[in-house]
């Protein structure tokens, strides 16, 4: 009895936290073990290279959220046919800037902490990848005309995950956008904040973050 009357105000903490803190709206994504082995493509396959791309993020805690971008610095799609065969892009880890603050509202702040140690550490990992395992077409979704599956690379920590995406293919130019979709930050070592021991209800931040990428590739 006395460990039931012990565990009560615990249950009732973490259905306050989870209330209050929300995960971002998407499609949850599942994360397994990095494939290790980049798509291929065939022979006479066609290079388009990213320009112009981001890749935008939604965290979230108790009492609101923030939203933030970063930019695309590189990459390769390889087309054949019309269909994506393989491809890759360079995330610009120190590009990040929170969106929904302006200059003297916090945001010089916030961009700091989330360079720095309890986050993306960007000045040790100044990049993140993706490398595309396989895309494949599919039906039956509003916004979606491929999964794409691939090992997506954070810090020191790589993870294979899967996403929807509308692809849109020109004859010299590609475009590649996803619908909000979510990560749990804390596979790839991201943990400040996470969890409900020891952690103030204030400074809780969810695990679960929104991305939609937008690329644009030509040749």
């Amino acid at each position: 009895m006395k460990k039931l009357l012990y565990l009560i105000p615990v249950f009732a903490l973490v259905l306050a936290i989870t209330s209050c803190s929300k995960a971002p709206e998407g499609a949850k994504t599942v994360v397994s073990e990095a494939k290790g082995m980049a798509a291929k493509a065939t022979t006479g396959a066609t290079t388009y290279n990213v320009k112009n791309s981001s890749v935008t993020w939604t965290g979230s805690k108790p009492g609101g959220k923030h939203m933030g971008k970063f930019n695309v610095s590189k990459g390769t799609i390889k087309v054949n046919g019309g269909n994506i065969e393989a491809g890759n892009f360079t995330i610009d880890m120190k590009s990040n800037q929170v969106t929904d603050l302006k200059a003297g509202q916090g945001k010089e702040k916030l961009e700091g902490h989330l360079g720095a140690g309890d986050f993306f550490e960007v000045e040790k990992y100044p990049t993140g990848t993706f490398t595309i395992t396989s895309v494949k077409p599919v039906s039956g979704t509003a916004g979606v005309t491929h999964d794409i599956t691939g090992d997506l690379k954070l810090k020191d920590k790589v993870h294979s995950i899967t996403f929807g995406a509308n692809i849109n293919m020109g004859p010299k130019a590609m475009t590649a956008v996803t619908p909000s979709f979510t990560i749990n930050r804390t596979n790839w070592g991201i943990n400040y904040g996470s969890g409900i021991i020891n952690t103030a209800k204030d400074k809780i931040i969810n695990d679960e973050v929104a991305i939609v990428i937008n690329l644009n590739a030509g040749m």
